[in-house]
């Protein structure tokens, strides 16, 4: 099968929508399929190539000259890489899949990973419209796709080629972390109020934010003026952030909206103890409550008093780490693959099908 996947970008700055594309694009290209990958560039492109998957640059920028000469370079690229599936994992690479498609005989697949955002619109132009969680699933069938055209595929991070295995960051003291961009979505601030709480029952306990994004400074001022702003720490982007995650007594993912929390998966890999909201598509990443405690999005007494029990119940927290572990190997990117895999098969199968009626005719 020759399969194109196209992104805005590859760039190693922990964007979910990226690692889920070069992690499955890898795992694909492990089983001999033929797999390209068009974006902007970034530092995936080394790892990329070591799976022997082209890499076609192209400058997505939505502006009038830059997409003019888009068009042309992905005429191009297509004509070049002849795919039997393009999967498009981001707004602008869905549409020039789509209405530059003329009569070639590729098949779209669409890949919804921020529900949220608004551009989730432009998805519904796929033959197949792939949800990461049946959250996400209900939301876009609710903006009018076709119940028949989704297909629910949970994420999955266990054997990415992505991770390194390197063992712990020496952390200080009992350390709480959280992974996450730095966006008023994510739940930092909430997060920061909570640790105000419980600090003070706890001395040992530090707060480790992970991450970087357009509302860090937002996030630093307000640890700035907390009464326990020594034991909070911004440690920004890290690419190994699984080191972090092993380093924690509790991992927290504060999120207010979370299309599905590809994070969550690294954190029960890493074995940590999870407190997390109960929003979107995060009760299934965290079997629905089994393998991590859930508290209501926005909620930062529950946010806290969850960390707290964390802290001072060991048996509780054992508990809940080996929780974490229990069924991952369903969230292995192989698993993630085949699954993608039969949506492929399907479509084909189908244009199969109605060529072969066409010729009859």
């Amino acid at each position: 099968m020759r399969i194109l996947h196209i992104a805005n970008h590859v760039k190693e700055t922990g964007n979910g929508i990226v690692n889920v594309m070069v992690d499955l694009a890898c795992e694909q290209a492990a089983r001999n399929h033929q797999v390209g990958i068009i974006s902007a560039g970034g530092q995936y492109e080394e790892l990329i190539a070591r799976y022997n998957i082209r890499h076609y640059n192209l400058d997505q920028t939505r502006k009038p000259a830059q997409l003019m000469r888009a068009v042309f370079d992905f005429r191009r690229i297509v004509a070049d890489f002849s795919p039997d599936i393009i999967h498009a994992h981001m707004m602008t690479g869905a549409l020039l899949a789509r209405y530059l498609k003329g009569f070639r005989k590729y098949k779209i697949v669409t890949h919804v990973h921020n529900e949220f955002q608004k551009s989730a619109d432009f998805m519904r132009v796929g033959d197949r419209v792939i949800a990461v969680s049946q959250a996400v699933s209900s939301a876009m069938a609710g903006r009018g796709v076709r119940q028949d055209k989704l297909r629910v595929i949970l994420n999955g991070t266990i054997g990415s080629p992505r991770n390194s295995g390197s063992g712990p960051v020496p952390l200080q003291g009992r350390a709480i972390v959280t992974v996450a961009g730095m966006y008023e979505r994510k739940g930092i601030s909430d997060l920061i109020d909570a640790f105000d709480l419980l600090a003070g029952d706890h001395p040992q306990a530090r707060l480790y934010i992970v991450g970087d994004g357009p509302d860090r400074a937002r996030f630093e001022e307000r640890a700035a003026a907390s009464p326990f702003a020594g034991r909070i720490t911004f440690a920004g982007f890290q690419a190994e952030s699984r080191r972090w995650m092993k380093a924690a007594e509790v991992f927290v993912l504060a999120s207010h909206k979370e299309p599905f929390g590809l994070v969550l998966i690294e954190a029960r890999e890493s074995g940590c103890a999870i407190v997390a909201t109960d929003v979107d598509g995060i009760p299934e990443a965290l079997d629905h409550g089994e393998a991590g405690i859930l508290v209501p999005p926005g909620d930062v007494r529950a946010l806290s008093t969850a960390i707290g029990e964390l802290l001072a119940n060991e048996a509780k927290r054992q508990h809940y780490r080996a929780r974490a572990g229990t069924g991952l190997d369903y969230y292995r990117v192989g698993r993630v693959a085949e699954e993608i895999l039969r949506v492929y098969d399907e479509l084909l199968g189908e244009a199969s099908v109605l060529a072969g009626a066409a010729d009859n005719k």
